[in-house]
């Protein structure tokens, strides 16, 4: 149990930790930061769901897409990005994912839930596989842990033997769209694809980016023999300019340190 008031929240909030015995993890955080996490509302791509600068963008055409889905349409049908990856979100995931905290999992997986879009119909839930020596390397793996927490609350199955990555990739951070792209061409591949014959597969990531890790991942399913792909993630990296105003407020007060400034 993390003693009161003599740790530090690792989102750089200023207020005290209270520990909490429903999610253990919490106790990484202040109340004040979990709080601040909000979903993203605005009006976004109706196939990759990029969130539009203008709020009239969807009010003729609720199903208008971006630019890049109309030039060069992805192979998964419907993606859901629930949450900007911006501060206090993105420690929370970047301490889940690299420094082992997979504690936050569950509290991670809380907030998707909380944020779910209505009417999702699928059949099975597959993460976003890591490459055995990555998966060494972590000892874990991130999407596993938060679609394991999606598919008991939607009561589906969910598979972390279908899909593999079969070649070792550079790390995605750094890399531009047209180099993701490159990187992990023919990368992922279907084991027993005759389980999978016409299921509708959720893809589960922790964060999009470009889209073209999930991109690569439903191409070899819908090859394969599958059913249409969705993709949920729990964060999507946005120009700040898309983010409104009221995400930061909370934090207006924080040395900017705490605001990854």
């Amino acid at each position: 149990m993390v003693p009161s008031g003599s740790s530090v929240c690792i989102a750089g909030g200023m207020h005290r930790l209270r520990y909490c015995t429903e999610y253990r993890s919490r106790a990484f955080f202040c109340t004040a930061c979990w709080q601040s996490i909000h979903p993203l509302h605005q009006p976004a791509c109706s196939r990759c769901d990029q969130p539009f600068v203008s709020q009239a963008a969807t009010s003729y055409t609720p199903d208008h897409q971006c630019q890049h889905c109309q030039e060069q349409p992805p192979v998964f049908q419907r993606a859901w990005t629930l949450f900007p990856y911006i501060p206090p979100l993105r420690e929370a995931i970047c301490s889940f994912k690299y420094q082992g905290k997979y504690a936050l999992a569950r509290p991670l997986a809380r907030l998707m839930i909380n944020a779910l879009p209505r009417g999702i119909d699928i059949d099975i839930i597959i993460p976003v596989p890591l490459h055995p020596t990555r998966l060494r390397m972590r000892e874990f793996n991130q999407s596993l842990l938060l679609a394991d927490q999606l598919g008991r609350h939607l009561n589906r199955p969910v598979s972390a033997t279908h899909l593999t990555r079969i070649i070792a990739t550079d790390p995605q951070t750094t890399l531009t769209r047209q180099a993701r792209l490159k990187n992990l061409r023919k990368a992922f591949a279907v084991r027993n694809p005759q389980d999978l014959m016409e299921k509708r597969i959720l893809l589960m990531d922790d964060v999009f980016t470009t889209g073209t890790t999930l991109n690569e991942c439903a191409k070899a399913l819908r090859k394969s023999g599958s059913g249409p792909v969705f993709a949920l993630t729990l964060g999507r990296t946005v120009d700040t300019g898309l983010v409104p105003d009221r995400l930061f407020a909370d934090r207006a007060t924080w040395p900017l340190t705490a605001m990854g400034i």
